[in-house]
C-alpha cells in the first residue's frame, strides 16, 4: 500500500494541537485493529507531540464504569476508580494532543452521560471521531461477539428479533444503541457541537485507509500505524460459534456461577481457539439471509441520509452504508474440526491450572506454555496424593 498516496487521497487535515482525540467505535469497526496499533506505536507517537495515554490497549473497565455499564458476563465489576484513573493519565498529557479508543463509549445511553464524559475528558478539546460500517458486514460479527458473551439464541432467530420483532431491543439490547449510528453520531454530536464530530465510513477494501486516517487527523507521519497480528479480534467461524452457543445452553440449564464462565470459557477456551489457529477456507462462515440485508441495507439508507444532515464531518463513502451485498449461501454444514475442539478443550485446561486455586488468573494467552505444562503438572501430582 502506498501511504502517501493514501494520505493525499483522504486530504483530512490535522485536528488543531492540544486536541483530545475520542474514538467511540462502534464495535465491529476496526476498533481493535485501531487500538492495537495506538498501544505498539505510544512511544513512537510521543515522540511526534501525539500520546496514548492509558497503561492497556483498551482500558474496557474504565470506560464501562464512565458509561455505567455492566462488565462482561462473569468479569470483575468496573469502579469510579478505573475511570478516575484514566482521567488521571489524560490530564498527565498536559497540553499535548491525545487519543483514547474504546468501542463500548458508544454504549452511553444518556445525553447526561455523554456530556459528563465529555466534559471531564476536556470539554471543548475533545473531538469524536466514529468509525462506521454497513450493518450487513456487522451483524454476523456481532452475533458471534454476543454468543461469546454467552447468548443462547442462533443467528437467524436473533435477526428475526433485532429487524422484525419491535421494540427490537431483546435478547441484545446493546445492539441498536451501537449500531443505529445516525442517533450514536446525534447524541454525541449535541455533546461537542457537530463541528467536533468526524464520522469515517471505513472500507473493508482498503484495511490500510482507517489507520491513515488516524495518522492524518493525529498530524503523524505516514505509515507509523500498523495492524499488530497478536491483537487481531478474529470471529469465530459459524461451527466454533454454534459449538459455543450449546455450550452456553448447558451453562445456564446448569446455573452454573458467571465467575466461571468468564474464567474458563471467554478467557479460556474461546482465547486459546482464537490464538493457536485460525480459520480455513473449509470453514463455513455465517451467512445472512437475503431479507435481513435488504433490512439492514434499508436502514442503513436511512442512516447515512441522517448523518448527512447533521453538520458532521464525513469521511469515505456514506453509500456504502446502503448497499446490498449478495447473499451469502451457506456452503454446507458446519462441522468443528477435531483441533479446534481440542484446542478449546485444552484452553479450558490450562485457565484452571493458571488459576492456581485462588479463583482468579491469568488469561491463557498471557501465560507460557512451559508455564502452563509445569502448573497442570503439579496439579496432578497433588491430586494423586491425595487420593
Amino acid at each position: 500500500m502506498d501511504t502517501d498516496r493514501t494520505r493525499e487521497e483522504l486530504r483530512v487535515p490535522a485536528l488543531p494541537a492540544g486536541t483530545r482525540l475520542l474514538h467511540i467505535g462502534p464495535h465491529k469497526t476496526g476498533t481493535t485493529a485501531v487500538q492495537g496499533a495506538l498501544f505498539a506505536a505510544k512511544e513512537e507517537m510521543a515522540r511526534h507531540g501525539v500520546d496514548f495515554p492509558a497503561h492497556s490497549r483498551h482500558p474496557i473497565e474504565a470506560v464501562l464504569a464512565a458509561c455505567a455499564r455492566p462488565a462482561m458476563m462473569g468479569d470483575p465489576v468496573p469502579t469510579e476508580r478505573h475511570w478516575r484513573r484514566l482521567l488521571d493519565q489524560v490530564a498527565a498529557t498536559g497540553e499535548r494532543t491525545s487519543v483514547i479508543s474504546s468501542e463500548f463509549f458508544a454504549d452511553a445511553e444518556d445525553d447526561a452521560t455523554i456530556a459528563r464524559i465529555v466534559e471531564q475528558l476536556g470539554g471543548d478539546r475533545v473531538h469524536v471521531l466514529v468509525t462506521l460500517r454497513p450493518l450487513t458486514r456487522i451483524m454476523p460479527s456481532q452475533w458471534q461477539q454476543y454468543v461469546q458473551n454467552g447468548l443462547r439464541l442462533g443467528y437467524e432467530p436473533w435477526l428475526e428479533h433485532m429487524l422484525r420483532r419491535a421494540p427490537y431491543d431483546r435478547p441484545t439490547p446493546s445492539f441498536w444503541r451501537r449500531h443505529r449510528h445516525d442517533r450514536l453520531v446525534e447524541r454525541w454530536a449535541a455533546a461537542t457541537g457537530p463541528g467536533r464530530v468526524t464520522a469515517v465510513v471505513v472500507d473493508d477494501r482498503d484495511r490500510d485507509a482507517l489507520m491513515r486516517t488516524f495518522e492524518a487527523l493525529l498530524g503523524l507521519p505516514g505509515g507509523l500505524l500498523r495492524p499488530v497480528p497478536e491483537t487481531a479480534n478474529r470471529s469465530l467461524t459459524l461451527a466454533e460459534t454454534e459449538m459455543l452457543r450449546h455450550l452456553n445452553k448447558e451453562f445456564r440449564g446448569n446455573e452454573l456461577p458467571e465467575e466461571l464462565y468468564s474464567r474458563l470459557v471467554r478467557h479460556g477456551a474461546i482465547a486459546h481457539m482464537k490464538n493457536a489457529c485460525g480459520p480455513t477456507p473449509r470453514d463455513v462462515k455465517i451467512s445472512t439471509p437475503q431479507w435481513a440485508l435488504e433490512a439492514a441495507a434499508g436502514i442503513g439508507a436511512e442512516t447515512a441520509a441522517r448523518i448527512g444532515s447533521l453538520g458532521v464531518r464525513i469521511l469515505g463513502d456514506p453509500e456504502a452504508l446502503a448497499r446490498v451485498p449478495a447473499s451469502g449461501e451457506r456452503a454446507g454444514e458446519p462441522r468443528l474440526a477435531p483441533e479446534m475442539a481440542a484446542q478449546a478443550l485444552f484452553g479450558m485446561l490450562t485457565a484452571v491450572a493458571a488459576t492456581n486455586g485462588t479463583g482468579k488468573g491469568r488469561t491463557v494467552h498471557r501465560t507460557s506454555s512451559k508455564e502452563l505444562v509445569k502448573v497442570l503438572g503439579h496439579r496432578c501430582l497433588k491430586r494423586l496424593r491425595l487420593r
